[in-house]
């Protein structure tokens, strides 16, 4: 991620991570703590990178559903 340029996001953003994909939590968190817009991070407990673990994908497409939902109400 560029992160130099992750303090001037305005857009509310979500991070779904893999549990167990250590390298890239580690940088979602930095990328996390630098943005200064509305923000969520997940961590999806027993996914990998790709969410390949059964149950996995269907758990990020219900969480980014719920959280559009939030984000833009009686659309």
């Amino acid at each position: 991620m560029a992160k130099a340029y992750l303090a001037k996001v305005t857009a509310p953003t979500l991070l779904l991570v893999g549990g167990y994909d250590d390298g890239v939590i580690e940088l979602n968190e930095q990328a996390h703590a630098l943005l200064n817009c509305e923000k969520e991070m997940t961590l999806i407990p027993g996914a990998t990178h790709l969410f390949e673990e059964a149950g996995t994908l269907e758990q990020v497409a219900e969480l980014a559903a719920q959280w559009f939902v939030k984000q833009f109400p009686g659309k």
